[in-house]
């Protein structure tokens, strides 16, 4: 398998404080990582470096064979990494529709795989929703909706950041049976979360972090018996 993206000693910064120290992560094509820890272990430090929005003070992030440590946030959108924040960021004036056309665009490859027809086709919920103003959607909804919106922009790679975040069950359970069948389908998805258990049936690895450094990786079957690192470092 190829690795579609990599970092390799990542160190990151806000200010004089460090985030990351050395992390070393590999996402391979048509699989989905977890990236785990708890709150505040620098699990959205380590997206937003690898999106770009924070710079990376030392180490290297390679994505589709390029180094691109140094790329601005829009030409790595361009190249194919879509991030989603953990915030969501709909425009709130527009309908879903709109925030959809917003986005679309074909991929790095030329391909357009993801249209309009095909969002509805899965997320039926948003197609009910198609003309209401996103400021109006509840949380969930519109966790969906940047999710469906970043897929209209045919990417090689989805960077969710905690995507079950606040949300009720049913919302999260919604969630993730889309991310579930997005992997099905071969879609590539790194996928940060504290809750370990939202991402068992997703992703068929994980990275653990905690403190800024990977502490741990192991298969999430494996994990979900392992103990020792729950409790050390996942919340319960």
């Amino acid at each position: 398998m190829t690795d579609l993206l990599r970092a390799e000693g990542l160190s990151a910064f806000y200010g004089a404080s460090q985030i990351l120290f050395n992390v070393d992560l590999a996402l391979q094509e048509r699989r989905t990582l977890a990236l785990l820890g708890r709150n505040g272990a620098g699990k959205s430090t380590t997206m937003k470096t690898l999106a770009g929005i924070v710079p990376a003070r030392s180490g290297r992030i390679f994505f589709a064979g390029r180094d691109i440590t140094h790329a601005p946030p829009h030409a790595r959108a361009r190249l194919g990494l879509a991030y989603v924040p953990e915030d969501r960021q709909v425009f709130p004036e527009h309908s879903v529709e709109d925030n959809l056309l917003i986005a679309a665009k074909s991929g790095p490859d030329g391909r357009r795989d993801w249209t309009l027809r095909r969002v509805w086709e899965t997320f039926p919920l948003l197609t009910r929703l198609r003309s209401r103003q996103a400021g109006r959607l509840s949380g969930g909804e519109q966790q969906l909706l940047v999710i469906a919106r970043a897929l209209m922009g045919n990417p090689l790679v989805l960077l969710l950041d905690e995507p079950s975040e606040g949300l009720a069950p049913i919302v999260v359970a919604t969630i993730g049976k889309v991310l579930r069948e997005l992997g099905t389908n071969g879609a590539t998805i790194l996928l940060a979360e504290q809750n370990m258990h939202f991402c068992l049936r997703i992703a068929g690895e994980a990275v653990v972090i905690d403190k800024g450094k990977v502490v741990h990786r192991q298969d999430t079957t494996g994990l979900a018996g392992n103990e020792d690192i729950r409790r050390r470092y996942l919340a319960m």
